[in-house]
């Protein structure tokens, strides 16, 4: 039997499946990391400072629950927190979760948001309903962009979201033998997203449209938000997962390395108006090669998916995108 092609995308990792729901407006939604039957490990990091979650104590190394069944990165700030009741809804209706009792599961639902309220006050953000849609969505293949909880993503709020450029949603994976390393970024950052080589890819505009350089704006003093005087709502979010086998406390690990990644990246990152966090995630199936090669891959990985982030958002009118940019 031929092996089917490497897709490097998060279900790189055999198992795990995701699925978006965008609100029709294209300003908000949320996208659900599905576990295989039987749950995964898992564990995160936070690193910002203004984080939007639910469920985490299920993720300490010390807890009683040994695996989650999904997890849900959305929209909405803690509003949206509300669709992970759907992603549970879903789950329990197939018999997956925590038994306890022989009729009867607790799925296990750790979820995490951003901010992209908008500031007209409407009452826009994901629902139990939308978190059912996206696992109902879920599959291998994954939209990257403007999708799911990427489709509200704006990056270089710095001076005001009027500055601002789009952010969104990416994915990428790698293979090593048999180990899978694979992420998916969610970026909605107050900073900016560099490339490779240390320049910034989409962030905070200047005159012309020229890149700021938020992190030097900063630095020097610079007023923050612009107009508003007030945060405009921020937060990167990650999900790093592997077929390795790694206990909670290699996960816990291997989540502040995707943050590391991530923090060379984003400047700057983790900050007092960002909630950043980052999820990791096993399914056990395989032995790593080395204590540090799992950490190793994702080190590649977790750039790659926060690049394809910003490079695949389109723009709107009040935020270009790259894809508008390079598909020209």
């Amino acid at each position: 039997m031929s092996t089917p092609p490497f897709t490097p995308a998060l279900p790189a990792v055999t198992g795990i499946t995701v699925g978006h729901w965008t609100h029709a407006s294209g300003g908000t939604g949320c996208t659900v990391v599905l576990a295989p039957h039987g749950g995964m490990r898992a564990a995160a990091a936070i690193r910002g400072r203004a984080t939007g979650t639910r469920e985490f104590d299920a993720l300490t190394a010390r807890h009683l629950v040994p695996h989650v069944d999904a997890l849900l990165l959305t929209g909405g700030s803690a509003y949206g927190l509300g669709a992970a009741d759907g992603v549970m809804r879903w789950l329990r209706e197939r018999g997956r979760g925590l038994p306890v009792s022989p009729a009867q599961v607790v799925p296990i639902v750790p979820a995490a948001v951003i901010f992209d309220l908008p500031a007209d006050g409407s009452a826009r953000w994901p629902r139990a309903d939308d978190g059912f849609a996206a696992c109902e969505a879920a599959g291998a293949g994954v939209a990257e962009g403007s999708v799911g909880a990427g489709a509200g993503a704006t990056v270089g709020k710095v001076t005001g979201l009027e500055h601002a450029m789009k952010g969104g949603l990416g994915t990428w994976a790698a293979r090593a033998g048999d180990v899978v390393v694979a992420a998916l970024v969610v970026v909605n950052a107050l900073g900016d997203v560099r490339d490779a080589r240390g320049e910034i890819l989409a962030g905070a505009r200047g005159e012309g449209g020229r890149p700021r350089d938020a992190q030097a704006y900063l630095a020097a003093g610079g007023p923050l938000f612009g107009r508003m005087a007030q945060a405009t709502g921020n937060t990167t979010l990650a999900v790093v997962a592997t077929n390795a086998r790694l206990d909670r406390v290699g996960l816990e690990e291997l989540a502040r390395v995707g943050n590391d990644s991530l923090a060379r990246r984003i400047t700057p990152y983790g900050t007092l108006f960002d909630g950043d966090v980052c999820f990791a995630a096993s399914t056990a199936q395989v032995d790593a090669a080395s204590l540090l090669q799992v950490e190793a891959l994702a080190g590649q990985v977790v750039p790659m998916a926060l690049e394809r982030a910003v490079r695949l958002a389109r723009g709107t009118p009040a935020a270009p995108g790259l894809a508008d940019r390079e598909n020209r």
